[in-house]
């Protein structure tokens, strides 16, 4: 039987998914634009060697394959998330010469024909989320993927957020983590 904290997560994500969809698209862009910028900004992004970042699903995240992109050609080697059975995933070395796979969800990730990089390797994690609270707190979509990764990850976590999602508090469970930085279009929240 679900707890109450899971019924309030699931109603959570089911507002914020419906106000994702009257964002005008153009607002989306923008907003991902300055995102990206505060990202790139970062000093601890300038100093990162391995980044572990998404490639964020239209529509329901901000669209980081143009950052995952950028990165790159900055010369960091940026790792992506490879879902594995039973709600757990690895980090693969994203190679811009080796497509990426569609899997559920519309979720893009590389393969296993991409070199593995072990949680002590990366310097800094995007982590991505629903929303975020203003504590650093994400609401996830679900699967437990990141928090079961993130046990096991000491470096940087930065998040992303739009001003227009970001809560006052989110429903919180003991397995729950949080990022150090939150960024939104506007403004970058140093959490430690």
């Amino acid at each position: 039987m679900p707890s109450m904290i899971d019924q309030e997560k699931k109603e959570l994500r089911r507002r914020i998914r419906q106000q994702l969809s009257q964002l005008p698209p153009h607002q989306v862009q923008l907003e991902d634009d300055a995102m990206f910028a505060r990202f790139l900004s970062l000093p601890q992004v300038e100093r990162a060697q391995v980044i572990f970042a998404f490639w964020g699903i239209p529509g329901r995240e901000p669209e980081t394959g143009r950052l995952v992109e950028e990165l790159t050609r900055r010369g960091k080697r940026v790792g992506l998330p490879r879902m594995l059975p039973e709600h757990r995933m690895e980090v693969r070395l994203y190679d811009p010469h080796i497509p990426l796979r569609s899997v559920s969800f519309g979720i893009l990730e590389p393969g296993e024909d991409c070199p593995l990089i072990p949680p002590e390797e990366v310097d800094l994690a995007l982590v991505p989320a629903v929303c975020y609270d203003r504590q650093g707190y994400r609401l996830g979509f679900g699967g437990g993927y990141y928090d079961r990764w993130l046990e096991q990850f000491f470096g940087e976590r930065v998040g992303l957020c739009r001003s227009c999602l970001l809560q006052s508090k989110v429903p919180v469970q003991d397995h729950d983590s949080r990022v150090n930085i939150l960024i939104t279009e506007t403004d970058c929240l140093s959490l430690c």
